[in-house]
């Protein structure tokens, strides 16, 4: 594991990433092999992306799981949960305080001029963000047919849970009964620890925002993205949530630093307060605390296994299908004019003409024109 690091030393790293870490779990990953390859040598290259491979074997968001398995590799217990603490917190403080500003302003009307065009730059952010993801995990023709039923599926509402794991398995199984002639499924023993249940949420309590949170956390493979995809099954269609105000949190944890769960926090403000902001934040992140504890024993066997590979291939591809459904339905609701149709097409063109501009100003940009257009 290497020397230990002082606690304060972490805190400080972490603390200063989450406050100026814009631009998505990607970006993140990058500062963080910057500070503690390059800069502080912490970890050698190959560490790191061994730390890297861990995280796309487990649920959760992935840059916030990387910055509990540093803290672990260089502070131990304390390091894991001091490292995560410290990365989460700046993002949900500044999305609380977003979250109580639109409740006490975001209807009024000197505000929703910013906040209408925001939300077309919103849907081709997350089409830059999902391209390089679809790319590297379309890698044969099996991968690209469980991708366009994943889709289909996604166009007939069928659960996101379902389809994800649904394709993990397939793949899995086909991995299976091609490769291996021996018993060797005891590789999947973290799978039987997850138990998907098709329960609906109906109420409005800190009970229920606890439990849905804590299931979306503990299951969702993928981009940050695919959160939003389970939102909208968990909230919107339930009538806990409008799909407009799904938007809305989605541009939040876009111009906000951090992890994108965050927007968990402005969610869970809307729906019950502050305590339903506290709730629901400690609920989705909770999981990722526990997934690495218990992952850290076995990383090395767990990356090792063909199978799991094969699973975690069709996951990502199912990720995508569904991001790219839901964008899908974002666009009918938000570009419905020659403005809104001008913003997203704008956006699309800087967001993939200009792949290291950060997010946050192509968010910034969309509320500023959209802003500008109310006046024509």
């Amino acid at each position: 594991m290497g020397n230990k690091t002082d606690i304060k030393d972490i805190a400080k790293l972490f603390l200063k990433l989450g406050i100026i870490g814009f631009g998505g779990p990607a970006a993140h990953i990058a500062m963080m092999q910057d500070e503690v390859v390059t800069k502080r040598k912490w970890l050698t290259e190959q560490h790191f992306l061994d730390l890297i491979g861990a995280t796309n074997l487990i649920p959760g968001p992935n840059s916030t799981e990387m910055a509990i398995h540093i803290g672990h590799e260089k502070g131990g217990w304390k390091g894991l949960i001091v490292a995560g603490l410290c990365f989460i917190l700046p993002a949900v403080l500044i999305t609380g305080f977003f979250a109580w500003l639109y409740k006490e302003y975001g209807q009024l009307p000197e505000v929703q001029p910013f906040v209408y065009g925001i939300k077309p730059a919103i849907i081709a952010i997350i089409l830059g963000a999902i391209f390089p993801l679809a790319k590297k995990s379309l890698k044969s023709t099996k991968l690209i047919i469980i991708g366009l039923v994943v889709l289909i599926g996604s166009f007939f509402d069928i659960n996101e849970i379902y389809l994800m794991f649904g394709a993990g398995f397939f793949a899995l199984f086909l991995a299976y009964f091609s490769i291996y002639k021996q018993n060797y499924l005891n590789s999947l023993m973290p799978f039987t620890l997850i138990q998907i249940t098709n329960i609906t949420f109906l109420s409005a309590t800190n009970t229920s925002l606890f439990w849905i949170f804590l299931k979306i956390g503990a299951i969702l493979y993928g981009s940050g993205y695919v959160l939003f995809a389970f939102l909208d099954t968990e909230l919107v269609s339930t009538g806990l949530l409008t799909r407009l105000q799904l938007m809305d949190a989605i541009a939040v944890g876009q111009f906000t630093p951090g992890p994108v769960f965050s927007a968990v926090t402005f969610i869970g403000y809307q729906i019950n307060g502050l305590t339903g902001a506290i709730i629901s934040t400690i609920a989705i992140f909770l999981p990722s605390f526990l997934f690495v504890a218990l992952l850290i024993p076995v990383v090395k066997i767990m990356r090792s296994s063909t199978l799991f590979s094969s699973f975690l291939d069709a996951v990502n591809v199912a990720s995508v299908a569904i991001i790219v459904a839901v964008c899908f339905d974002m666009g009918k609701e938000t570009i419905m004019d020659w403005r809104t149709i001008f913003i997203a097409v704008l956006s699309i063109i800087i967001t993939f003409g200009y792949k290291k501009l950060n997010s946050a100003f192509v968010v910034l940009g969309g509320s500023v024109i959209g802003f500008l257009l109310t006046f024509l």
